[in-house]
Order: C-alpha cells, then structure tokens, then sequence
C-alpha cells in the first residue's frame, strides 16, 4: 500500500471526528431525529465500522483516539 502523506492522515483524522460528531448527536437524539430506527441504527453502524476500520490503522503516531474508542463504544451498545 503506497504511504500516506501527513495531510492524508489529518484528513482521515478530521473524518474520523465527522463520525464521532454524528454518532454521538444521533444517540443524544440530536440528529436524524425525523429518520426512522432503521435508519439511525444503520447510520451509527456503518460510522462504527468505519472507525473501528481507521483506529486499526498503522500510519497514527500521537492523535488522541479517546472520543474515537468512546464514539465506537457508545455507537456499539446503541439501538434505535
């Protein structure tokens, strides 16, 4: 796999921050609120699955994952 260049790796990084914020209003019941259980429930898992893809990246030095780990956690014990 060709390296990643460190904008790429901050731009995966920001993206990993747009699903922990969606993630997270969905449960609050801050997003998506006029969506149905399905599809909230769908939206929280593909989120979970695509951090749960990043986190197991090797290109991460010293990005705090903190709110990731939470946000897939949280995302995981989620049912709409």
């Amino acid at each position: 796999m060709e390296e990643l260049t460190t904008e790429e790796i901050t731009q995966n990084y920001t993206a990993m921050g747009h699903s922990v914020d969606l993630i997270n209003a969905i449960i609050a019941g801050d997003a998506m609120a006029d969506d149905t259980a399905e599809d909230k429930q769908a939206c929280v898992d593909r989120n979970v699955e695509h951090l749960e893809i990043m986190v197991a990246q090797d290109y991460w030095t010293d990005e705090d994952m903190t709110a990731v780990n939470a946000a897939i956690t949280a995302g995981q014990g989620y049912t709409a």
